[in-house]
């Protein structure tokens, strides 16, 4: 599975205002049918259809609706979206003017990483920028009775809030913890009205896309992962930073780019990710497969891969919300695990049910938090089986009682 062609498309040439004006003449309707039309997928991670999401807001007849855009860069590893904000902003916030067009809505919030928060100042002035050029604010560009304004939230720094109903409690002055779903935002979200929330480099695609057109967008990544996803590189390898790449690029293509040597796994997908063995390097990055949020993490030959895994489970442990049973329970135990492993102390016997433990969170646990923690550490020791060593003893088992 290779990409059709390669070229970028956040990082190509577009002008000033381009897509936003494209979009003012398609219509409404014309907007929701190219957005449905491209198979433009989410690039948070979940990869939920974006047409789909904005036609379900649009379709609402509630008259106040709102934007939302999840600038809460919290995965280990990624930081494309900061630099999407810092050098691209305006990239970012015409896709959201054109959601607010599509879906009838006259509010966008951006919703900052309390980390990020160093360069609000220039945001605000990009956005100013915009309100005198007429991109922002009552009448649009021209187009009459077409108003919409964004507004800038910042978060404290829960991880938790990555997650979009959260976000939403959020953003009304609650503690960072998901919802129960159904119902879904797009009908059901901030302040009980229609939200549609999408991630940074989704709006900037948007923009390129209303410009540019489907058929363009289609001719780049693969037949079901359309388009290109930004990555951010980091780890044991010579050229970190944040690349674009069209969907189907593959592991090893990744490692040669980045100027990585000796390398034995790569994380893709950060901390919640997947540990990806040398004998799967041909494994691609797309949604049929391989599919991220951005981060990509390289590990060389040194490292114990265990040692990460008790470094992104303790990252998880400190940011689990503790609303539900799995995932609060479940994850000291992994941790408690990751130590008899490296001591050689672990069982066969409790292997399995550490194997049955993580299955269960994937299953049980209320939101993505919860259900993709175990993914490193499941997938270290399936794939990695020489980092540890098990105990023969019988007499030591030790089972989980869960």
């Amino acid at each position: 599975m290779e990409a059709k062609r390669k070229g970028p498309v956040i990082f190509s040439e577009i002008k000033p205002y381009a897509g936003l004006k494209q979009a003012l003449e398609l219509g409404e309707s014309g907007v929701l049918k190219l957005v449905q039309d491209s198979n433009l997928k989410g690039r948070g991670g979940a990869g939920f259809p974006t047409g789909l999401k904005w036609k379900l807001a649009a379709e609402s007849a509630d008259k106040e609706k709102f934007v939302v855009c999840n600038a809460d860069e919290g995965e280990p590893g990624t930081f494309k979206d900061r630099v999407l904000l810092t050098e691209y902003p305006v990239l970012v916030f015409e896709g959201m003017v054109i959601a607010g067009f599509a879906i009838g809505a006259e509010k966008g919030f951006l919703y900052l990483r309390g980390e990020y928060k160093s360069f609000i100042l220039s945001i605000e002035k990009e956005l100013e920028r915009m309100r005198k050029d007429g991109a922002l604010g009552k009448d649009i560009l021209g187009k009459k009775g077409f108003n919409f304004d964004i507004e800038i939230r910042i978060g404290a720094g829960a991880y938790i809030c990555g997650e979009e109903t959260a976000l939403i409690e959020s953003m009304e002055g609650q503690r960072g913890e998901p919802r129960n779903r159904p119902p879904f935002p797009v009908d059901t979200g901030y302040y009980r009205h229609p939200t549609t929330v999408n991630n940074v480099e989704t709006f900037a695609i948007i923009t390129h896309l209303a410009a540019k057109g489907v058929s363009w967008f289609k001719s780049i990544g693969t037949e079901k992962s359309v388009g290109s996803k930004l990555l951010s590189i980091s780890g044991d390898c010579k050229k970190s930073g944040v690349y674009e790449v069209p969907f189907g690029i593959t592991i090893k293509q990744i490692i040669k780019m980045s100027g990585a040597e000796n390398t034995k796994a790569v994380q893709v997908g950060g901390a919640s990710g997947v540990c990806v063995s040398k004998k799967e390097f041909n494994r691609s990055i797309s949604y049929e497969d391989l599919s991220t949020g951005g981060s990509i993490i390289i590990f060389n030959e040194e490292r114990n891969l265990l040692d990460a895994v008790k470094n992104f489970l303790t990252f998880f442990e400190e940011e689990s919300c503790g609303q539900c049973t799995p995932c609060r329970e479940g994850i000291p135990v992994l941790i408690e695990a990751v130590d008899l492993l490296r001591k050689g102390e672990c069982t066969q016997e409790y292997l399995k049910d550490l194997f049955s433990l993580g299955e269960t969170m994937q299953l049980a646990s209320k939101c993505g938090l919860g259900q993709s923690c175990p993914n490193a550490f499941l997938s270290v020791l399936n794939n990695f089986k020489k980092e540890y060593s098990l105990s023969k003893a019988n007499k030591k088992e030790k089972k989980f009682n869960g």
